[in-house]
C-alpha cells in the first residue's frame, strides 16, 4: 500500500495569539523550528522531539503541528502500532494509530489539540485508512485539570470527535482493565469490507483466539 500525505494549513485564533496548524511534515521542515520545553507529556522535549523526526520519514507516519511564528507548541503523530502491540497482529497496512497528542500547558482549553485532528482529516487519504486511538487514565493530566476521571473522559471524547473518532468496544485487556479506558475509532470510507471485518477480529482478539482453541486449531 503506498502511503500518500498531502499537505494542508490553517490559522487558529487564541487567547495567546495566532497559531498556525499544518502537516503533514518531513523531518527536515521540522528541523525548521523550535520544540518548546513544556512539551513534556511523554519524555523529556528533547528526545521527544528527535523520536517525532522517526516517525516523520516513516513511509506511513505523519506529524501535524500546531506552532506560533518559530515554536512548536503542539503536536499530533500517526504512524503504525508498535509491532509489540496486538493492534499489529494482522499487520494491517490501512491502520495507523494515533500515537499521540499534546499541546504546551499555555495554549491547552483554546481548541488547538481539537484543531491538529482536524486539520489532520483534510487528507483524502486518510480515508483509506483505520484509525486507532488507545486512551488509558493513567495517562491523562487529572492532577493539573482538577477534573474527575469521568469528566476528562468526556473532554477527551469531545476532542477526539473533532477528527472523527468515536468509542469502540474491544476485549483488550489494558482496556477493559479500567471502565474510563477506551479505544477511539475513524473507519475512512475508503477502506474495504475486508479489512473492517479483520479490523473487528482485531479488537475482539481474545473471543478469536478462544473459538479457534475451541475448533481445535
Amino acid at each position: 500500500m503506498e502511503h500518500i500525505k498531502t499537505y494542508h494549513s490553517l490559522s487558529n485564533e487564541t487567547p495567546n495569539g495566532t497559531i498556525v496548524i499544518e502537516g503533514p511534515l518531513n523531518s527536515k521542515e521540522l528541523e525548521n523550528f523550535y520544540f518548546h520545553e513544556h512539551l513534556t507529556a511523554f519524555r523529556p522535549a528533547e528526545k521527544q522531539f528527535k523520536a517525532l523526526l522517526g516517525i516523520a520519514d516513516f513511509p506511513e507516519g505523519r506529524i501535524i503541528i500546531a506552532r506560533t511564528e518559530d515554536t512548536i507548541i503542539g503536536y499530533v503523530t500517526y504512524l503504525h502500532p508498535d509491532p509489540m502491540e496486538r493492534w499489529s497482529e494482522f499487520k494491517m497496512k490501512d491502520l495507523i494509530e494515533l500515537g499521540a497528542i499534546e499541546v504546551i500547558p499555555k495554549y491547552r482549553g483554546a481548541g488547538v489539540a481539537s484543531g491538529l485532528l482536524k486539520l489532520s482529516m483534510m487528507d483524502d487519504f486518510m480515508e483509506n485508512y483505520i484509525v486507532i486511538s488507545t486512551e488509558y487514565y493513567w495517562h491523562w493530566d487529572l492532577d493539573r485539570t482538577r477534573l474527575s476521571v469521568w469528566d476528562y473522559r468526556k473532554v477527551m471524547e469531545k476532542m477526539m470527535a473533532a477528527g472523527g473518532l468515536l468509542p469502540a468496544p474491544t476485549d483488550d485487556p489494558e482496556i477493559i482493565s479500567h471502565p474510563a479506558n477506551c479505544l477511539m475509532v475513524r473507519i475512512g470510507k475508503n477502506v474495504s469490507e475486508e479489512s473492517i471485518k479483520q479490523f473487528d477480529k482485531l479488537r475482539f482478539l481474545g473471543r478469536h483466539q478462544n473459538r479457534k482453541m475451541r475448533e481445535g486449531y
